[in-house]
């Protein structure tokens, strides 16, 4: 029986969704699987272009479907809906960073799009979804990286109301065939935040200079070079502190796609992981014989469930956000940081099982091995957003608020906040519920009243011995206690979503036994930091727990795992 935990195209059928929304996603899934797990990986070898699948999206109306918002959609159906953005962040992952990437930049491209009140740029792009074009997000570039407040691409006023534009940019995916590229620049007459400019480039355009894409793959990662491109009022997005924001808000938006890529990579490969562990035959038994096997095997598949739990509790609060609840600034760095690095260990957890068959050619495991990697570092390192979700720690852990309860969010509405979400700061003032009651749901689960016992333990720290003046500069210090709070958030969105669902209580005990043992891990690492006040060091000891064992838990949900092994292969 398929587990109904993971993805799995044989049995996969989103009946939750409206009828369009669940021939789409099924389409695209029969398109993948049609083509085969060899046309798969050639095309991964020879980094080939994804045109077949970009034909196949538009024929479909598949990126002008579901990255049309409401106010711009030319037909019914089409809406910003991140509950369905999810689920194909999911299926293009498990076949395929690639194929994610593509739909990924298109995304960012059009964030500054739909945030402007250029109604003929929004025309414009609407025509050019419809059409089956890519887009792409012009920000970073070679020198700077992601430091819009240093921006080299600079607009000179041209004399007759609009500029011309000459600069690189670097890291800027689509930027070979985007129909329109959202390029950040600063104009050359105006001084600071007051002269920054969106504006819309095309990459057909005889000024845009296509220098060469930057890696070795079938993801177009553009170099390209503006000469004196001209810019006119109706190319122009933002200006100002408005285009600065934009760039801000379309990360947000952005950034979240990571984690449920990364879910679709790991599924994927744990097929593959599980199918040859079971049956590969090592000194006269298989090797899921081995207790270090099954232990590694089921972490990485209880961390699995878990990435997918935050990630679908997350979608929740995404749309339900607005003007008065922000706490999705809160959850999108978690997705980002904390599911993708998730992913990471259980790719690891896994190729330490199957070993040299993590290599093989034709595997899809030796491409996830790679494309795992990339997750945690796109749309801002970890560090980066560890240090955003710093920022609020003190509301989320001892000042909670009143709210009410956020449903499932699976119905079919356009989430317009996300064009709208105003200035990018103030993040001091985003205010949470109470964390807690998550926690007491399950508090008779062993592994979830241990962890909580942490979590209490923390409130304590920031209480009472929170980082000085001094360690708040040392930022090596400071990311340690982002871990331990980001495992409280974690572990938060995962209860609410289990009982939402009723998730299995082995499974879910089996996942805080795992997050019991990282949180422990994480204090020990604090307790060595060299900034580390003595109160600070004993109080990292005195967190450190030791997960409840249970042999008959443990053994029920090794019997989920080992049902995976057969349950998906791709059709050659």
């Amino acid at each position: 029986m398929a587990d109904s935990l993971l993805f799995n195209p044989r049995t996969y059928d989103p009946a939750h969704f409206d009828p369009e929304t669940r021939r789409l996603l099924r389409a695209t899934v029969d398109w993948f699987e049609e083509r085969g797990k060899r046309r798969l990986l050639e095309d991964y070898r020879t980094r080939a272009w994804l045109a077949d699948f970009l034909a196949f999206a538009a024929k479909e109306d598949l990126f002008a479907t579901f990255l049309t918002p409401a106010s711009a959609a030319g037909r019914e159906g089409q809406r910003w809906d991140t509950a369905r953005i999810a689920a194909l962040n999911e299926i293009l992952g498990f076949y395929g960073l690639d194929y994610w990437y593509a739909w990924q930049v298109t995304i960012l491209g059009l964030g500054p799009v739909w945030q402007s009140d250029n109604a003929a740029a929004r025309a414009r792009a609407a025509e050019l979804l419809t059409q089956g074009e890519v887009f792409a997000f012009g920000l970073s570039e070679r020198t700077h990286g992601a430091d819009i407040y240093s921006t080299d691409m600079l607009l000179e006023p041209d004399g007759d109301g609009g500029f011309l534009a000459t600069g690189s940019k670097y890291y800027i995916g689509n930027g070979n065939a985007a129909g329109l590229v959202s390029v950040f620049g600063r104009r050359t007459d105006v001084e600071g935040p007051d002269g920054y400019v969106f504006f819309a480039a095309d990459s057909r355009h005889p000024a845009y200079g296509l220098v060469q894409n930057v890696v070795h793959s079938s993801k177009y990662v553009s170099e390209f070079r503006l000469e004196r491109y001209p810019v006119a009022a109706e190319d122009v997005l933002h200006t100002g502190r408005a285009a600065f924001d934009a760039a801000l808000n379309t990360v947000n938006v952005g950034k979240f796609n990571l984690c449920t890529a990364s879910i679709g990579i790991c599924e994927h490969a744990m097929y593959e992981a599980v199918t040859h562990a079971q049956n590969r035959v090592l000194y006269g038994r298989p090797v899921t014989a081995f207790p270090h096997v099954r232990r590694e095997l089921a972490d990485a598949y209880v961390r699995l469930v878990g990435m997918k739990l935050f990630s679908d509790r997350a979608v929740d609060y995404f749309r339900s956000a607005g003007p008065e609840d922000r706490r999705y600034l809160l959850f999108n760095p978690m997705t980002k940081m904390k599911v993708t690095t998730e992913g990471e260990k259980v790719i690891d957890l896994m190729w330490d099982v199957i070993a040299a068959k993590g290599f093989e050619k034709d595997t899809y495991f030796a491409n996830a091995a790679v494309e795992i990697r990339g997750l945690p570092k796109l749309e801002g390192t970890v560090h980066v957003n560890l240090a955003l979700i710093l920022k609020f720690m003190r509301n989320h852990l001892l000042e909670p608020v009143d709210y009410p309860a956020v449903p499932t969010r699976l119905d079919a509405a356009d989430d317009d906040f996300l064009f709208r979400q105003g200035p990018a700061r103030g993040l001091g003032s985003v205010r949470f519920h109470d964390w807690r009651p998550a926690y007491d749901a399950y508090a008779d689960l062993p592994n979830v009243a241990r962890f909580r016992e942490q979590a209490d333990a923390l409130c304590e720290f920031v209480a009472t011995i929170a980082p000085d003046e001094a360690q708040s500069r040392d930022l090596d210090f400071l990311l340690s206690v982002g871990q331990l709070f980001a495992l409280v958030v974690h572990g938060q969105l995962i209860l609410e979503q289990a009982r939402l669902t009723d998730l299995d209580r082995d499974v879910l005990d089996e996942l805080f036994s795992v997050l019991v043992r990282d949180f422990s891990g994480h204090a020990v690492e604090l307790h060595g930091k060299d900034s580390a006040t003595g109160a600070q060091q004993a109080w990292a000891l005195g967190a450190v727990r030791r997960p409840v064992v249970d042999e008959a838990r443990a053994a029920r949900v090794w019997e989920r795992v080992e049902a995976l092994s057969g349950a998906y292969e791709m059709a050659p």
